[in-house]
């Protein structure tokens, strides 16, 4: 279990940029799965993209060039979100689980979740 706190949220205009953070509380990412989930109101959560502890990386095709996740260090990954556009309005969910290879991460069945934080593109 480990638990995760997201920083970065708010609001920006379209074209603009912004940058989520996800700290893993009292220990490292070694070893996890680390990603992100989002949520618009009236649907369904997707995922957006997740890293893995080797340096992989996996991105949906709506965020494909747009946005990239990485390690700032052993316990924090960052989603760098670039050219936002309305349609990225949602809340943002950092995930991370050490036994789901990626393949298997980016349908949601996770461990561990963040408490969710709020990306507002104004068009």
């Amino acid at each position: 279990q480990v638990q995760l706190v997201e920083s970065g949220g708010g609001l920006v205009q379209a074209g603009g940029s912004l940058r989520l953070s996800c700290a893993a509380s009292g220990r490292t990412f070694s070893g996890y799965v680390t990603g992100w989930f989002r949520q618009a109101p009236g649907k369904e959560r997707e995922f957006v993209a997740c890293l893995n502890w080797h340096g992989g990386t996996f991105y949906a095709d709506s965020v494909k060039g747009r946005f990239t996740i990485s390690r700032d260090n052993a316990s924090t990954v960052s989603l760098q979100m670039n050219s936002l556009k309305p349609e990225d309005t949602a809340i943002y969910y950092c995930a991370a689980d050490d036994s789901q290879p990626m393949v298997v991460f980016v349908r949601g069945k996770l461990k561990n979740w963040g408490q969710g934080t709020q990306v507002t593109v104004s068009s």
